[in-house]
């Protein structure tokens, strides 16, 4: 039996869209998603065995999904295991996006899934959050293309934008007709963005021009749309925009030699008087608290994808030892291998239970900045073990491509850091739980 879907009165996208906070708290414990204990009969887990999920999946969250929504997940493992991870290596090496593989992606259906808006799916943060860590469990850069077009892009217009301007972008989105992108970090600031953005915007009639640089975006190169936060200059307040492909004024430089997330195409974006028109503007971003409630929600998005990076380690690092032999017999029958297999699965299981629990929680609009902190420093942390591990437990061969941990311990490198580092989640968290804030 599967779980029932969400009541009217929960939203998809983070926030409530009727009834109390404390009623749609007692919604989600009253539902099969909101109570994992008990018998089966109350989980919404009877008439199925933990068999029925993959062996990383241990403690079967993805059981916790509507038959629907857990044959959506197993259309999305089939894609990438088939037509993702036998050609995932060269790109990686080359540094070059498979453009080739876009329209599978579409196929699947799977961007904006978490939001509640003209042509997305409206599944809901659970499915959404699995379904990254799936992406990422064959490849975080593939996790990362959608998680800036299906969750930063689509969600800056989902959470951000007038009913008109949703629809007229995110049906096309939804599609990967149009591929997005979200300008927010630049080159001299990271983590202090809130208070230190320097790209402008200047009302000139029935336009806005914009001025600065951006780094670091995802997408940016090839985007038909990118979403720009610029600082208003006549009343300091940072607003989006959404600029179109091609727009005069607005040029590229695609960074090169990484040595993490190799396949994503960041790229600089350079605005010189880039004239954006008033009906571009995003028309409820009137601070950098809207920009935040984009972020609240992608930084879960990151801590799935984390998840999905530790366990395709795992997996690798698992199916190796039950191949190779030393001394007569496979490594895995080696106590000490055991040991770090074990703790491998410890932290994979452990940080997609706490994201399963966030998620929950977005869905019954309680999500909080803190939350999704508290995810995205535990996930990235335990990411960064397991993938070292894996790499351990393949000893020399840990660094050949070929057998793929050596790309999940790259690109944890990444993961680790972008969407706030773990010591800007770490006092989110701290101010949270002392009423203490301890940022400079």
């Amino acid at each position: 039996m599967s779980t029932p879907p969400p009541t009217s009165g929960t939203a998809t996208s983070g926030t409530t869209t009727s009834g109390t906070a404390t009623e749609h708290a007692a919604e989600a414990a009253a539902r099969p998603d909101g109570d994992l204990s008990g018998d089966p009969s109350t989980t919404g887990l009877e008439g199925v065995e933990l068999t029925d999920s993959p062996f990383s999946d241990f403690l079967g969250f993805e059981l916790l999904l509507e038959d629907d929504d857990r044959e959506l997940l197993g259309r999305v493992r089939a894609f990438m295991n088939r037509e993702v991870e036998p050609v995932i290596n060269e790109h990686w090496t080359r540094g070059e996006f498979p453009h080739e593989l876009v329209q599978g992606i579409a196929d699947l259906g799977i961007a904006g899934l978490a939001y509640d808006a003209p042509g997305c799916p409206a599944r809901g943060a659970l499915v959404d959050g699995l379904v990254a860590m799936e992406l990422s469990r064959v490849d975080p850069s593939i996790g990362t293309f959608m998680g800036v077009h299906g969750g930063l892009a689509m969600g800056s217009i989902a959470l951000c934008g007038s009913p008109e301007q949703q629809q007229r972008w995110l049906p096309a989105m939804a599609r990967l007709e149009l591929i997005g992108a979200f300008g927010l970090t630049e080159p001299e600031t990271g983590s202090a963005i809130s208070q230190g953005l320097s790209t402008t915007a200047r009302r000139d009639g029935d336009a806005w021009v914009l001025n600065g640089e951006k780094k670091w975006i995802g997408n940016a190169s090839f985007a038909d749309l990118v979403v720009v936060w610029a600082r208003d200059e006549d009343d300091g307040q940072v607003k989006g925009f959404v600029v179109e492909k091609d727009t005069e004024g607005m040029t590229f430089d695609v960074q090169r030699d990484k040595i993490a997330l190799r396949v994503v195409q960041n790229a600089e974006i350079h605005l010189r008087d880039v004239r954006v028109p008033e009906e571009n503007r995003l028309q409820e971003a009137h601070s950098f608290h809207d920009t935040s409630q984009v972020l609240r929600v992608t930084r879960m998005g990151v801590a799935w994808q984390a998840a999905g990076c530790a366990r395709g380690a795992y997996e690798h690092a698992l199916r190796y030892t039950k191949a190779r032999e030393q001394f007569g017999r496979p490594i895995a029958s080696f106590q000490m291998v055991q040991d770090l297999l074990v703790k491998m699965l410890s932290n994979v299981t452990a940080s997609t239970a706490m994201n399963v629990r966030a998620s929950q929680l977005q869905v019954a609009g309680l999500l909080r900045d803190e939350h999704a902190s508290l995810c995205k420093v535990h996930s990235t942390v335990r990411m960064r073990e397991t993938v070292g591990w894996a790499r351990e437990v393949l000893g020399g061969n840990g660094i050949l491509l070929e057998h793929h941990v050596g790309r999940f311990v790259a690109d944890a490198e990444a993961i680790y850091s972008y969407e706030g580092t773990r010591e800007i989640n770490t006092l989110i968290v701290g101010r949270a739980i002392t009423g203490e804030s301890a940022f400079v």
